[in-house]
Order: structure tokens, then C-alpha cells, then sequence
């Protein structure tokens, strides 16, 4: 009696058990695909508001278990970032004409913390009577911003990329590189995108930027960035 006594009471636990279901988590968002501005591109199908500013509408295809998206705007000339939300699949915003940008989209959900970022788009808004357009600032690819550097023999490398709505018509770049806020030329007319072995101290912080230079004579300028040896 009991063994039996113990046998049921073991069958009411794990039926008890059985009985409990957990509630599944939240399906996260998926990334949206942007659409236009198209990247890489001039973009032309603003309305002009004047001289120097224009509206332009961006778009981008829905993204499962989405409630809302966040565009982020990049001014790829002051570095300047906003950030808009919207429960649609379109924004439109104004912005200044003959200027760089950057735009992406993260998808929001009310049930869950977790999001999802597009990739990030560049372009050129239109300008009047702008026949060709300057480089994208090149992108800091190594060593990044305030990023903490352990020198190799005494050395760093550094990398960057470049990129313009002509592609390949980058000719080459200048690099600034030094221990001062505005630093010095390190080295003129670089062919590629990257300078290996560049000398260090340990404990000191270093500014650079790059230059972007294209065939027709038209530059842009990375801005300033800082890393520290350690």
C-alpha cells in the first residue's frame, strides 16, 4: 500500500509538471531593407524648399514583428546625428542640398527590448548647379575613436575606407597623424587605404584624419579622430 501510495504521488508531480507551459519569448525584429535614398547615389527627388534645403522622403520595406522604426541621420560634413520615429515605412525630412549623409533604420517592438538595425546608406543630397560631388568622408575603420591601442614592436596600423558616387574615381588620400589637435601630414598622395607600422609611445594619445582626394581635384575630410597607446 505503501509502494502504490508513492508510485501516485509521483504521477500527480510530474502531471503537475507536464501541466506547467512557459510562455514563449517575444519573436525580436528583423532588420528593414532600406530602399531610397539609394545608396551611394546623388539624390534628386527632393522637393526644394530653398537655396539650401530640400525635403527628401526616405523609404524602406516593412520588418517582421515590428511595431515602429527609428531612422538615424548622419550629416556626414558636421558629424551632427538625429533620430526620428515613425510607425510607417517612409519619413520625410528636410535637409541641407550639396551635402553628404548617412541613414539607417532600427526596428522597434513593444514586446521586446531587443532591435535591429539596417545597414547604413550614404549619399549626396542634390545641389544647384553641382556637376560633380566631393568624396564621402572616408570611414575610420582602425583604430576607432577613444579606442584604447596596444602598439605592436612600437607600432600601430592604420585603416580606413573611401568611397563616392563616382566610384572609381578616388585617386588617393593625405594622412594627418600626430600628438596635437590639428595634426601634422604623415604622408601625402596614399594610393591605398591603409598605412602599416606607423611608430608610437606607450601612455600617449594620438589625433588623425584622412583626406579623401578624387580625379577632378574635389576633397573631403574625415574629421578628427583620437586613440591612446597603452
Amino acid at each position: 500500500m505503501k509502494r502504490a501510495l508513492v508510485i501516485i504521488s509521483a504521477i500527480f508531480i510530474l502531471t503537475g509538471c507536464g501541466g506547467k507551459k512557459n510562455n514563449p519569448a517575444p519573436a525580436a525584429p528583423s532588420a528593414a531593407v532600406l530602399s531610397l535614398p539609394s545608396q551611394n547615389e546623388v539624390c534628386t527627388t527632393g522637393t526644394i524648399i530653398s537655396a539650401t534645403a530640400s525635403s527628401i522622403t526616405f523609404t524602406w520595406n516593412a520588418s517582421a514583428n515590428t511595431d515602429s522604426y527609428a531612422l538615424t541621420l548622419k550629416n556626414l560634413l558636421t558629424l551632427a546625428t538625429t533620430t526620428q520615429n515613425t510607425s510607417a515605412t517612409k519619413l520625410t525630412l528636410t535637409l541641407l542640398r550639396n551635402t553628404p549623409y548617412s541613414w539607417s533604420v532600427t526596428s522597434l517592438s513593444s514586446k521586446t527590448s531587443t532591435t535591429a538595425q539596417s545597414d547604413v546608406w550614404k549619399f549626396y543630397n542634390a545641389g544647384p548647379g553641382v556637376v560633380t560631388y566631393a568624396p564621402f568622408p572616408a570611414e575610420i575603420v582602425s583604430p576607432t575613436f577613444g579606442q584604447l591601442v596596444t602598439a605592436n614592436a612600437g607600432t600601430v596600423n592604420l585603416k580606413w575606407t573611401g568611397s563616392s558616387v563616382n566610384p572609381g574615381t578616388i585617386v588617393n588620400y593625405d594622412v594627418y597623424f600626430g600628438t596635437t589637435a590639428m595634426p601634422p601630414v604623415l604622408k601625402s598622395a596614399v594610393t591605398g587605404s591603409f598605412i602599416n607600422n606607423v611608430a608610437v609611445v606607450s601612455k600617449t594619445t594620438y589625433y588623425w584624419k584622412i583626406i579623401t582626394r578624387d580625379i577632378q581635384g574635389n576633397t573631403s575630410d574625415s574629421g578628427i579622430f583620437q586613440f591612446t597607446v597603452n
